[in-house]
């Protein structure tokens, strides 16, 4: 087990290299750089996709060019100083070739220095420590409730295998699942959040104003009293997959021959459930428990945080790439990109230790 983590950890290091350099390459060609971003609000014009001349990049910056040129590369620099634009330039690192930029930017990265915001006076680390716990809460109280929900539903669809009980749950999994989460969340809003209906959960952040003048248990009702609405919106459709890989994984180990040697042996069906199935059946979903937390901590809660005003990492990530915040979005990327390997292998981890039958030195990585 050592060597094949050895190998996982060094397969990590060009795999890290090669997502960051996709992503480098195909910045060089995104409209709207940080110095076009500057130009537009010194000259008052709006910023975004379409504030670059054709054919130009401030991300190409740092090419030879005569004085006169540089304000041409740029929409809306025509009337500011030359030499102000090449200073801007300086100052985001554009007056370096592409492949310097690159490789400097892996430099700073392996030793974890990712510099400071654009346009926030802050570190980047410090920016997202600051974001941190609003993605934690939402991914880890998802990940924790839809287990809580799917397993147990899971193993009591596969016993009821094709009664009434089991047609009528996936009907409503189905459903949940296909409804999305935002228009939940809306819903929610509109009956539960001071909308047309009533007005018993907060609308915006993760605690209340006066959260420092409240006792430990009131900070702990007020912490729960603002996720309800957002965690009841995420976790809808959450459960749905769990639910299903459960009851298939439990519907396959039900139907091998050492169950039927169980049974014969006079065992309750409780007893070969929970004893002898329940083992085998959960290597899978439990397995699977880091890489459930690292999705829903990722991927879910974009749109969840702008509808409830909740100031974490999926915000930040969309912000930064609006804004161009380049050192930002890279080193979230590099962040999100490290901890999805290490996760990864963590879950191969958890399979060895659920069930050491399992050799990963036997297999290619």
């Amino acid at each position: 087990m050592g060597a094949y983590i050895l190998r996982r950890l060094l397969l990590m290091i060009p795999t890290l290299v090669g997502i960051m350099l996709i992503s480098f390459v195909v910045i060089q060609f995104a409209p709207g750089g940080p110095v076009e971003q500057v130009i537009a609000q010194l000259t008052g014009q709006a910023g975004g996709a379409d504030s670059r001349i054709g054919g130009g990049s401030s991300m190409d910056a740092g090419q030879s060019m005569d004085t006169s040129g540089v304000t041409s590369r740029y929409r809306g620099a025509q009337g500011l100083d030359p030499q102000f634009i090449e200073q801007l330039e300086k100052q985001f690192g554009f007056d370096k070739p592409a492949h310097e930029r690159f490789l400097l930017m892996i430099w700073h990265y392996i030793r974890f220095d990712f510099g400071e915001s654009y346009f926030r006076d802050i570190s980047v680390v410090n920016l997202i420590l600051e974001k941190m716990p609003v993605s934690v809460s939402l991914g880890l109280w998802i990940t924790l409730i839809s287990y809580a929900i799917s397993i147990p539903l899971g193993i009591r669809k596969a016993v009821k295998d094709g009664s009434a009980f089991d047609v009528w749950t996936s009907g409503v999994i189905i459903i949940a699942y296909a409804i999305p989460g935002f228009l939940f969340a809306v819903l929610l809003m509109v009956l539960f959040a001071g909308g047309s209906f009533l007005d018993w959960f907060p609308l915006r952040g993760l605690t209340s104003d006066n959260w420092a003048q409240l006792s430990w248990p009131e900070r702990i009702l007020d912490y729960f009293w603002h996720l309800a609405l957002p965690l009841t919106a995420l976790v809808l459709s959450a459960f749905a997959t769990t639910t299903l890989l459960t009851k298939n994984s439990f519907l396959e180990e039900i139907r091998k021959q050492y169950v039927v040697t169980a049974r014969a042996k006079g065992l309750s069906e409780q007893q070969v459930l929970y004893r002898h199935v329940f083992r085998n059946a959960m290597l899978i979903i439990i397995a699977g428990f880091p890489g459930a937390f690292i999705s829903a901590f990722f991927t879910g809660s974009l749109l969840i945080e702008s509808i409830f005003s909740l100031d974490g990492l999926g915000l930040l990530g969309f912000r930064s790439v609006i804004d161009r915040d380049y050192p930002v979005v890279f080193a979230t990327l590099y962040i999100f990109s490290l901890m999805g390997l290490l996760v990864s292998l963590l879950s191969d981890i958890t399979y060895t230790l659920i069930d050491p039958r399992i050799d990963f030195e036997r297999r290619d990585v």
